[in-house]
């Protein structure tokens, strides 16, 4: 079962490979994917540490990184509210 799910991990790889180069999108798109990674963390910490959503704290883990990198800003007040709302501050 391993053998078969690396299998199909390293044929995904390789056809996503060939897309990227195919399409001649460059590294472009690489830099881009980085700069909202880096801006999404830091919002998530701004949030953590300034204390500007009453004494919450959102994990920085790949979810959360995601909600934010996918939705921006709103994302961050989606965490929040869920936060404050749902599991209670």
């Amino acid at each position: 079962m391993k053998l078969i799910v690396l299998g199909v991990l390293c044929i995904s790889l390789l056809l996503l490979i060939y897309i990227v180069f195919r399409k001649k999108l460059g590294l472009g798109w690489l830099t881009l994917f980085g700069a909202h990674l880096a801006l999404s963390a830091v919002a998530i910490y701004i949030i953590n540490f300034t204390g500007l959503a009453a004494q919450t704290y959102i994990p920085l883990n790949p979810m959360t990184i995601g909600t934010v990198m996918t939705l921006g800003l709103p994302g961050v007040a989606l965490l929040v509210g869920l936060k404050i709302i749902i599991l209670g501050g």
